[in-house]
């Protein structure tokens, strides 16, 4: 039976370093990797492990870029991205294509294959459903991460991420149109991956808002703390 879990969530911030340590302190994570290809998309980024999944922080290093854009719309830090990860990109493709959802990235990296979805056809948020050769394991290999992302892992505080709360302007429709994309159950505005939940609420601007971690540390159930524009929340 395959499978789409929620691997990694992406944050866009003015000031990446700023962003990037302020999380490092908050929650004893760490950066595993600065990824160079991004500079494609005029960003720079960093991306640091959350148990076996990924908070990335990205920042534009030019005008005219996806990342800026969503800074202006949101007049200042927030969510960026919903990243996932499937065992069966072909079966979510052939969804994706049926539904004329519009495919913004589609490029293989060493057999990688990243699927990135419009968010105008999507609706709540950027979208998008990688496969990575070897990634049955949870804790294996992820491309983004860089090639040794497990040597960065520290769980002292947080390991996981187990829900995300995407804002949108019709919660129901949007929860709905995902799991069309994807498969996985919804219920009212509620969508499951294998792994974690997606939240949707009613809002004039698609964005994700929150996202929740496991606390590794029982001592901080409960806490919140908002850093790049998103509310992080402990359980």
């Amino acid at each position: 039976m395959s499978w789409i879990r929620l691997r990694q969530i992406a944050l866009v911030a003015r000031d990446l370093d700023a962003t990037v340590a302020e999380l490092c302190d908050v929650f004893e994570i760490a950066v595993a990797y600065n990824d160079p290809g991004v500079a494609t998309f005029g960003l720079r980024n960093a991306v640091l492990p959350v148990g076996n999944q990924f908070i990335e922080v990205v920042s534009p290093t030019r005008d005219g870029t996806a990342g800026g854009r969503q800074l202006e719309r949101l007049g200042g830090d927030g969510g960026y991205m919903v990243i996932c990860h499937t065992d069966d990109q072909p079966a979510v493709r052939s969804r994706v294509d049926e539904l004329g959802v519009r495919v913004v990235l589609d490029h293989d990296d060493h057999g990688y294959r990243i699927m990135q979805l419009h968010p105008a056809d999507t609706g709540g948020s950027f979208l998008e459903i990688d496969h990575q050769p070897g990634g049955d394991d949870p804790g294996g290999p992820w491309t983004p991460a860089g090639p040794d992302w497990q040597r960065a892992r520290q769980t002292g505080r947080v390991d996981g991420i187990v829900g995300v709360t995407v804002q949108c302007r019709t919660p129901a429709a949007t929860a709905s149109r995902w799991h069309a994309i994807t498969g996985c159950d919804a219920t009212d505005d509620v969508l499951r991956f294998d792994n974690a939940t997606v939240h949707f609420v009613e809002g004039a601007i698609d964005v994700l808002i929150e996202a929740s971690l496991t606390a590794s540390d029982r001592s901080l159930v409960g806490a919140h703390h908002t850093i790049g524009g998103v509310r992080f929340t402990l359980v």
